[in-house]
């Protein structure tokens, strides 16, 4: 196969540029994540830590393998909205005794683990990968319920987490529950609805309704323990499988459920590139107008750089072609330049069948404004090539993994497999924008809008007003296509450091299994 060369040059003014730009979002990436990382600050974490409780992270370290990777989802969920980042809960996938598992933990530092509209899709978003890729789903659970003054973006679609609860169970993908403190309300059918059970004595509490709201229905009074404790559950409603004596010994338990679920991680290997992956910081244009060649990423990416590119003189704007991830064979469609032209639509659908035909996955390298517009490609015909790459990306039954490089703009972010078009998982580059079109140019649509129909009234233009609308749509179009903000709403599985995308892209690849099964589901009798 081929061996990709590099004409990069680390020395360069424009390396620099690009370099030092790349630095500046990935110390704003740091800041954020440190605030999820955070929990709910010093005061609680302390208190939690005092009661004896490990904190989320802390589970999970715990659970996982010694010296195994942790691949956490959607870490900044939440940015930029009132709630706070990371969105009360830790999602991701680690090997637990050899299985690939998608975890979630509650985080009860934050508002006592309270699930809030963020949280309820981070939750909803790990649930869906574990269905997709036959992943055991592991509930950390320590919870308050819902965030009541938020009920009203809660409480109706929330009832999906459980639906897909007993999806998996009923599609033979193993559910477990650690019940570490409160699980209440509809957070009591979390373990109610997962196939194994463990709740640590003398903390955890399942309840639908907690001894204050049971006094107040029925006039009933009642402690915690005899209303909804450990050893009740275990030994009066079977609830509880298993009863762990502390923390430690329920991860314990709970990697003995895994130990017998059988399915062990398939380790793959391949010769690492022949470039340094610390050039990738340098080598996307820190002025997204400016285009650069993904051959030199994927030079940093593929295993030993091989690449043998598919139709490399036809639709030259996209780069297709075959290479290898850890040993994992792929497809990969990447953008050269920005626009999407008929043949570079007509030359992806074909790609895509290819890769269908003989069962390869397929890698999507995002960096497009969109498909090309104007009289001569209309009449072309760039709306039915455009049309038919879309549906080949729809329609394509292999696993899909999409990261965005650079920008995602128009229709070209569906093209090039985005977040609507449900890549097994989508990542994203700090440097990444994603919008229906570039700031300046959505301020130069709706001026152009706004002058036509004040010229159709006979009103003269203001070009004042007509500059403050410009600047302020593009500072507004700016920041909400900015890699934070999309990533706090949950419109990818997380913004990553360039250097990390051979590894995340090679953990993914080892995860992403196909197959379906059809039974019932796990009862509790």
């Amino acid at each position: 196969m081929p061996i990709l060369t590099s004409t990069l040059d680390p020395r360069g003014a424009v390396y620099a540029e690009n370099r030092a730009a790349m630095l500046e979002r990935l110390t704003d990436l740091e800041s954020a994540l440190r605030q999820a990382r955070g929990g709910g600050g010093d005061k609680y974490i302390a208190r939690h830590h005092a009661r004896g409780k490990l904190l989320p992270r802390e589970r999970i370290e715990l659970l996982v393998d010694r010296d195994s990777p942790f691949l956490e989802l959607c870490p900044v969920a939440a940015w930029g909205t009132d709630y706070p980042v990371g969105a009360s809960v830790v999602t991701g996938i680690g090997i637990v005794e050899g299985v690939p598992c998608v975890i979630v933990a509650n985080d009860p530092t934050v508002r006592g683990g309270a699930v809030n509209p963020f949280s309820l899709k981070k939750t909803q978003r790990a649930s869906q990968i574990a269905r997709e890729n036959r992943l055991p789903l592991i509930n950390l659970v320590e919870s308050g319920g819902a965030d009541l003054p938020q009920q009203a973006e809660i409480f109706i679609p929330g009832g999906a987490a459980f639906r897909d609860l007993t999806r998996l169970s009923a599609a033979a993908i193993p559910t477990v529950a650690v019940v570490f403190g409160n699980a209440t309300a509809g957070g009591a059918y979390v373990p109610g609805m997962s196939d194994y059970t463990i709740f640590v004595r003398d903390r955890a509490k399942v309840f639908l309704a907690g001894p204050p709201l049971v006094k107040m229905a029925t006039g009933e009074t009642v402690d915690d323990e005899t209303l909804g404790g450990a050893a009740m559950h275990a030994t009066r409603s079977g609830l509880a499988d298993f009863i762990a004596e502390d923390e430690r010994d329920g991860l314990r338990l709970a990697r003995s459920c895994v130990r017998n679920f059988g399915h062990l991680l398939t380790r793959a290997y391949g010769a690492e590139p022949k470039f340094d992956a610390d050039d990738l910081l340098g080598i996307p244009s820190a002025d997204l107008r400016v285009p650069f060649d993904p051959r030199e990423i994927l030079a940093r990416v593929l295993d030993g750089s091989e690449f043998d590119e598919f139709k490399p003189a036809y639709g030259a704007a996209l780069c297709t072609g075959w290479g290898a991830i850890h040993g994992h064979r792929v497809g990969v469609l990447a953008n050269v330049r920005g626009v999407l032209f008929s043949a570079e639509a007509q030359k992806a659908a074909q790609f895509i069948q290819l890769a269908n035909a003989s069962g390869t996955p397929l890698i999507f390298l995002q960096n497009t404004t969109g498909y090309m517009v104007g009289s001569e490609y209309e009449q072309g015909g760039i709306i039915k090539h455009g049309a038919l790459m879309i549906n080949a990306v729809a329609n394509s039954r292999v696993p899909h993994l999409t990261v965005n490089i650079g920008a995602s703009y128009g229709a070209g972010n569906y093209g090039m497999c985005g977040r609507a078009f449900e890549p097994r998982f989508l990542f994203t580059w700090p440097n990444a924008k994603s919008a229906v079109m570039g700031p300046q140019q959505l301020a130069g649509v709706l001026s152009i809008v706004a002058r036509q129909a004040a010229e159709a009234k006979g009103h003269a233009y203001d070009e004042e007003q007509d500059r403050t609308m410009r600047f302020m749509v593009e500072h507004k179009v700016e920041q909400e296509s900015a890699a934070l903000f999309l990533s706090g709403r949950l419109y990818d599985d997380g913004v990553i450091d360039p250097r990390d995308t051979r590894t995340v892209l090679g953990m993914c690849l080892a995860l992403v299994g196909t197959g379906e099964h059809a039974q019932f589901g796990v009862f509790r009798h």
